[in-house]
């Protein structure tokens, strides 16, 4: 029996040895399997930004670029921090109550860009502050416009009538532009941000303007041919945005400065990675639909070209120092 146990013994051996064959074939196939998925994953779309985007630097996670905006709530924002991390670019958006903090905020450094303000904000803000913040991307217009309840269209307003515009420095100012655009009136010198009632050349326009207090203005329809409306009071005064008839018009030079804008510092007005953020702003859907829906689709989404924003505001800082 002694002679025959080695011959009961030798399977056991060989069981051990496919056990640890096989155990080695299953690393092997293990590490080759690893080694392709790790391969095909490095060809594939990064599925997040930190896996492609910015690793160091402004736009980095550690060092974002952090835009002032008045209403980070708007839903569209947290769209486009994603459109941004999409794109690798890490974003914060930085809520402000109050106008009159992020354009300091941006000349202080504490912010790289900011977007709530259009064009004769930015310009009465350079001109008082001494500063040269300038824009970088258009982003929409919001109308002011024209309504009325005895007409359907402008050109069915009798010559003659009269028209209430707010009587607030800007709004009037803007209103007339709006009336001037129109066809309604004309406006010593083609009018500016500054026009007054004393600047309508009355006659060569077709209708006379009367100034009312912004929120009464709505209240005063029925008196008037039409009225121009502030968009605050425009449901107020049991009004669709879609009744206007007329609004500015985004191609008249005179509407220019009142596009909104993203502003940055003067010395960043080149910067790549800024003019990233607003092409993204600009081209992504669900960021312009949902500015749209926030406006209650009166926004007027542009993409003018820097330049004419800069010529623009170049124009309206000259006129604020002109008036003295």
């Amino acid at each position: 029996m002694s002679e025959q146990s080695p011959l009961i013994a030798a399977p056991k051996k060989r069981g051990r040895l496919y056990a640890i064959i096989a155990a080695a074939l299953v690393v092997v196939i293990a590490i080759v399997v690893g080694i392709f998925i790790a391969t095909n994953n490095s060809n594939a779309a990064p599925t997040d930004a930190a896996s492609n985007g910015i690793t160091e630097g402004k736009g980095s996670a550690a060092d974002p670029v952090k835009i002032g905006v008045v209403g980070a709530s708007d839903p569209y924002w947290a769209e486009y921090k994603a459109a941004a991390a999409a794109e690798g670019i890490s974003v914060d958006v930085i809520d402000f109550a109050s106008y009159e903090l992020p354009n300091p905020s941006l000349t202080e450094g504490e912010l790289d860009l900011n977007q709530f303000q259009h064009i004769v904000y930015l310009a009465q803000y350079n001109e008082a502050a001494g500063e040269d913040l300038t824009p970088i991307g258009a982003t929409a217009i919001y109308p002011l416009a024209l309504y009325s309840t005895q007409y359907e269209s402008v050109e069915d307003i009798p010559e003659g009538s009269t028209v209430a515009v707010p009587n607030d420095a800007s709004n009037l100012a803007r209103s007339l532009l709006v009336l001037q655009s129109a066809g309604l009136i004309e406006l010593t010198g083609g009018g500016s941000i500054f026009a007054t009632l004393d600047d309508i050349d009355a006659d060569n326009s077709k209708v006379t303007v009367t100034a009312l207090e912004a929120a009464l203005a709505p209240t005063s329809l029925p008196d008037v041919a039409a009225a121009i409306i502030n968009n605050d009071f425009v449901a107020d005064a049991g009004l669709e945005f879609s009744d206007a008839i007329a609004t500015d018009d985004p191609a008249d030079p005179n509407a220019l400065p009142y596009v909104n804008i993203f502003a940055a510092q003067a010395g960043e007005a080149d910067n790549e990675l800024f003019q990233k953020l607003v092409e993204i702003y600009q081209t992504t859907k669900a960021v312009q639909d949902g500015v749209l829906e926030t406006s209650g689709g009166t926004a007027e989404l542009l993409q003018t070209p820097v330049e004419d924003l800069v010529a623009s505001l170049a124009k309206v800082q000259s006129d604020i120092r002109a008036q003295g």
